[in-house]
């Protein structure tokens, strides 16, 4: 069997991420190829991985897989870029948010296999969580593909692309909201007392630990929950006042919110 490449077209966070873990994961240097219109950023990605650079015409030449990994504003631009130099047989793997693969394969030549995938940020650390999606062209071997390439930063799942925008809205933009709840734990040990540093060690630490605990463990999070719950304690009384503030609500709300955003966003603009 011929050797294939991937090529990866856009080197920002997500682009260096994949191409990093990637390696990580034992690809060989050579099977890969990293391109940007930006020549220091080549030089940059070139020397610290050792991988070969190109423009993003030029990228995809040898490739039998092309991830675009840019922002989605930028897609009008770079799809014309490499149209013409497809192989008769790549693939085109897209981490744009928000893109459909109906408007990636109307620009590109008839019958090309397309794959949207929405990942996360917690890829930098090779814990990501990415859904794939395949097009009208995409066959069971290039989700398999797929798969493997995200599986190096993380995990992948499967789904229909009409869930694309619910995976968003969890997924894709869910970093955020756990942030945002330890950044307020945070807030909460200082205000009781706690120096910062202590209240970001133990807010962080429960935070991770909580979470392996519940993918190892295999319980359901109300079980887990109820366990950490005695009957007229502590941790009863700080549930009521969430429950008051109505935390659950508001989180299914921002998520709501989030996913009618992603929707609106993959309209052309004259649809908005």
């Amino acid at each position: 069997m011929s050797r294939r490449t991937t090529a990866i077209i856009g080197t920002g966070v997500m682009g260096e991420t994949l191409l990093a873990g990637l390696l990580r994961a034992g690809w060989a240097s050579a099977d890969l190829v990293a391109a940007d219109r930006r020549s220091f950023r080549r030089d940059e990605i070139g020397a610290r991985y050792g991988v070969r650079t190109a423009s993003n015409a030029d990228a995809v030449r040898d490739a039998d897989t092309v991830v675009l990994v840019v922002k989605p504003q930028d897609i009008p631009e770079v799809l014309p870029e490499i149209r013409a130099n497809l192989r008769p047989d790549a693939m085109v793997v897209s981490l744009c948010a928000g893109v459909p693969t109906s408007q990636l394969e109307a620009s590109l030549p008839d019958g090309v296999p397309v794959v949207r995938v929405m990942p996360n940020t917690p890829a930098q650390v090779d814990e990501g969580m990415a859904a794939i999606s395949g097009g009208a062209h995409a066959g069971v071997e290039h989700l398999e593909r797929v798969t493997v390439i995200m599986s190096a930063v993380g995990k992948a799942v499967v789904v229909p692309e009409k869930y694309q925008d619910a995976v968003t809205a969890i997924s894709g933009s869910g970093p955020a909201y756990l942030f945002f709840v330890v950044e307020a734990m945070i807030d909460a040990g200082v205000m009781l007392g706690l120096p910062r540093d202590i209240a970001t060690t133990l807010v962080s630490q429960t935070m991770f630990g909580s979470a392996k605990l519940l993918i190892e463990s295999g319980e359901h999070p109300t079980v887990l929950r109820e366990r950490v719950t005695s009957p007229g304690g502590t941790t009863a009384a700080a549930l009521r006042e969430l429950e008051v503030h109505r935390v659950k609500a508001a989180f299914m709300s921002a998520m709501e919110a989030a996913r009618d955003r992603s929707e609106r966003l993959a309209k052309p603009a004259r649809e908005r």
